[in-house]
């Protein structure tokens, strides 16, 4: 990933959630239909993306950029309470992926807001499904966000 773009997400307090989002999402560099058929491209950016589009790694780090700024932006729209950089990167790839109506419609948010911040992080892992069915990867995204949120490592 681009130095310029891990730094400005460092700066923001968001640079756990690289590695996560990279990790889960993958880089490819030409669009894709995601387990949901949602066109697809880079990190996981949806917005605007068309089938047979491709992007330099220069365009997917800026994308990435964009979406968790955008996430955060969602996420933080909703919370009342303060963050540590554990918890908004987990709560940020979170949002990012599952989208901030999801995040601040949840118990995750509720149990946030109310200082709950445990019981906010052991919500991660009921959110499994896409298109009604778990999907093995979800299970192991929200499993390294909520161990993200807790305090441990990627």
């Amino acid at each position: 990933m681009n130095v310029d773009i891990q730094k400005r997400l460092a700066a923001v307090g968001l640079a756990l959630a690289v590695p996560v989002v990279i990790f889960f999402e993958g880089t490819r560099q030409r669009a894709y239909l995601d387990p949901v058929q949602i066109p697809t491209i880079c990190r996981g950016h949806t917005k605007g993306v068309k089938l047979g589009q491709t992007a330099t790694l220069d365009q997917c780090d800026e994308m990435l950029l964009q979406d968790l700024l955008r996430a955060d932006a969602e996420m933080k729209s909703c919370i009342r309470v303060p963050l540590n950089d554990n918890q908004r990167a987990a709560f940020a790839s979170f949002t990012f992926n599952a989208g901030g109506g999801n995040f601040c419609g949840s118990t995750m948010a509720r149990k946030l807001n109310a200082g709950d911040y445990a019981g906010a992080c052991n919500e991660l892992p009921r959110w499994v499904y896409a298109g009604g069915k778990v999907l093995p990867g979800l299970v192991k995204r929200r499993q390294a966000e909520r161990d993200v949120c807790l305090g441990g490592g990627v």
